[in-house]
C-alpha cells in the first residue's frame, strides 16, 4: 500500500477515475436492471486496469528516480 501514494499524480489519477467510472456504470445498470455479461466484463477490465494505472509510473521518470532496485550483478 505504499506505493499508492508514492506513484505519480498523474497515472494514480486516470486509475482512480477508471475504477470510479466502471463502478458507477455497474451501479446504474444494475439499479436499471440492464446488467448483462458484456457489463461486468467491462467494469472488471476497466478495474483491474485502473489497478494497473495506479501502480504504474510515467514515462518521465526514471527507475532509479522511483527507488527501483537494481539488478544484482552477480546472480547472472
Amino acid at each position: 500500500m505504499s506505493n499508492f501514494f508514492a506513484g505519480s499524480w498523474k497515472t494514480t489519477s486516470a486509475g482512480l477515475l477508471a475504477i470510479l467510472g466502471a463502478i458507477t456504470h455497474l451501479v446504474f445498470a444494475c439499479k436499471s436492471g440492464t446488467v448483462t455479461e458484456m457489463t461486468v466484463t467491462t467494469a472488471l477490465t476497466a478495474i483491474v486496469g485502473g489497478i494497473g494505472l495506479i501502480y504504474a509510473r510515467d514515462n518521465d521518470k526514471s527507475s532509479e528516480a522511483v527507488g527501483a532496485k537494481q539488478p544484482d550483478p552477480s546472480a547472472k
